[in-house]
C-alpha cells in the first residue's frame, strides 16, 4: 500500500498566528468615521471595495459598526448612519487566542471585528483575510492606499 507525504499547505500544519491573541494580529490603524457622518457619507465610504466594515469612533471610543448590508436600500442620505450602526456581533476583546477569533469568525461568516477593551475603546479591527487563512495586517492596509509606492 502506497503512503504519501502531507506537505503542509496555508491551511495545514500550525498557524503564524498560534500563540498569539487578537491584539497580536489586528489592523491597529483602522480607517474610522464620525458617529454623524450621513447615510450618503457610509455609502461612499463602501464605494472602496477595499472598505467591508465602518467603524464609527468618538474620542477614541467605538459607538458602532456599519457594514453595507445595514444601510436602508435607498432614501435618508442625510440620515445619521449611527441611526443603522450596532455593535452586536461585530466585537472581541483584545485578549482572545487568535485561532479562536479566526474559528468565530468563520462560524459566523464574517471576515471583520472590532477589538475593542472593556471600556469600549478601539484597539483595531480583526480582518480575515479573503482566503480565511490569515489576518490583515497594517502592512496589508498601507500597501493598498492610493500614495503607496
Amino acid at each position: 500500500m502506497a503512503t504519501t507525504e502531507r506537505v503542509p499547505g496555508p491551511c495545514t500544519g500550525t498557524p503564524p498566528w498560534d500563540g498569539q491573541d487578537v491584539l497580536d494580529v489586528v489592523v491597529r490603524l483602522p480607517k474610522t468615521m464620525s458617529p454623524r457622518a450621513t447615510v450618503s457619507e457610509a455609502r461612499a465610504a463602501f464605494a472602496d471595495d477595499h472598505v467591508h466594515m465602518l467603524l464609527l469612533t468618538e474620542g477614541g471610543r467605538l459607538l458602532g459598526t456599519l457594514v453595507v448590508r445595514d444601510l436602508p436600500g435607498s432614501g435618508a442620505n442625510d440620515a445619521p448612519a449611527s441611526d443603522y450602526a450596532t455593535l452586536e456581533g461585530r466585537t472581541v476583546p483584545p485578549h482572545l487566542p487568535a485561532e479562536e477569533a479566526r474559528q468565530l469568525l468563520l462560524s459566523t461568516g464574517q471576515r471583520r471585528r472590532a477589538v475593542v477593551d472593556h471600556s469600549g475603546r478601539l484597539l483595531g479591527l480583526l480582518c480575515l483575510k479573503r482566503r480565511l487563512t490569515g489576518f490583515c495586517n497594517d502592512n496589508d492596509v498601507a500597501a493598498r492606499l492610493p500614495n503607496a509606492t
